[in-house]
């Protein structure tokens, strides 16, 4: 069950990633990082949709962390960027995938394969320490920030990778906290009430709410920068990666941790990303027409119309 629900989040996220940055493709460039730029996509039909399938989303996600863990859950949702792309080139003149789009495919389904068989992952504790959770907030929070302040001093490809990066490292952090608040809503036995005033009652769940305010407005910018190739892949190996990483060291999750083990995880993480960044360099990564940035991007190739919003 927690596999399903995790494989329905990502197709609930892939469906709100193109829808997204559909509508953000469209907004004015000097609302980037600003929360200007989220009141201005409110009111883009285009963007509620993928709001709602955000929502729905993160609430299978929420249902999936109540039992599962972090190392299990969040690499499945990589497939949400499997998903995305018969659907971001159905909503452009192209209506089919590259070659190079499937190889990409196929050895991140082969990577993400190898590393949940050979590492097994089991849950472990609903929460951690303090010192554990402001070393993980500062771990992921500074990362985030560096890289948004190098985005403003980059290309447009580059600045929307690396917003997207940091928006990676937000959403691992969210996770760890969506851990914790969903292990306190499904585990206790208690009454609506009672489960309510729990969650109300943990400051995890204000650390949810505040990081996920971040994460979106930084997607939503590396969304706005440009088409979905230059942000979607780097977000959806960023995520995983920190998530497995704060599952193992800080919620003590499980895994097989022998030599060989250790090397055959390795080789699958190594193939999901390889085949994340194979589909970065695919047609979904082309830049619009005229597209220049400060770094000398040059002349961005022409991509099919109908992609300036996916």
């Amino acid at each position: 069950m927690v596999i399903l629900e995790a494989l329905a989040a990502a197709l609930c996220y892939a469906v709100a990633s193109v829808f997204q940055q559909n509508g953000a493709a469209q907004a004015p460039t000097e609302d980037a990082l600003k929360v200007s730029l989220l009141l201005g996509l409110a009111r883009r039909p285009v963007w509620i949709i993928g709001i709602v399938a955000d929502v729905l989303g993160f609430l299978l996600q929420f249902l999936a962390l109540g039992h599962g863990s972090l190392v299990l859950v969040q690499p499945l949702l990589v497939c949400g960027l499997l998903f995305a792309l018969p659907l971001g080139a159905a909503m452009t003149d192209r209506r089919w995938l590259t070659g190079r789009e499937w190889l990409g495919s196929g050895v991140v389904v082969a990577g993400l394969a190898l590393f949940l068989v050979v590492a097994n992952p089991a849950p472990g504790a609903a929460t951690t320490s303090g010192l554990a959770w402001l070393i993980v907030s500062l771990a992921t929070v500074v990362p985030a920030v560096l890289l948004t302040l190098a985005s403003l001093r980059s290309s447009p490809s580059v600045a929307a990778s690396l917003q997207a990066t940091g928006a990676g490292f937000l959403y691992g952090l969210a996770a760890a906290f969506t851990r914790t608040v969903a292990h306190l809503a499904t585990a206790g036995p208690g009454s609506a009430g009672h489960t309510l005033v729990q969650v109300l009652a943990t400051w995890q769940t204000y650390g949810l709410l505040t990081v996920g305010i971040g994460s979106l407005l930084l997607s939503q910018t590396a969304f706005q920068g440009g088409p979905l190739g230059w942000s979607l892949p780097a977000l959806s190996a960023v995520d995983p990666v920190v998530s497995i990483v704060i599952g193992a060291l800080a919620f003590s999750e499980p895994i097989r941790s022998d030599p060989l083990g250790v090397a055959a995880e390795t080789v699958g993480l190594a193939l999901m990303l390889g085949g994340i960044f194979l589909l970065n360099r695919s047609r979904l990564g082309l830049a619009p027409a005229g597209v220049s940035g400060p770094g000398g991007d040059g002349p961005g190739e022409a991509r099919p119309s109908g992609a300036g919003s996916g």
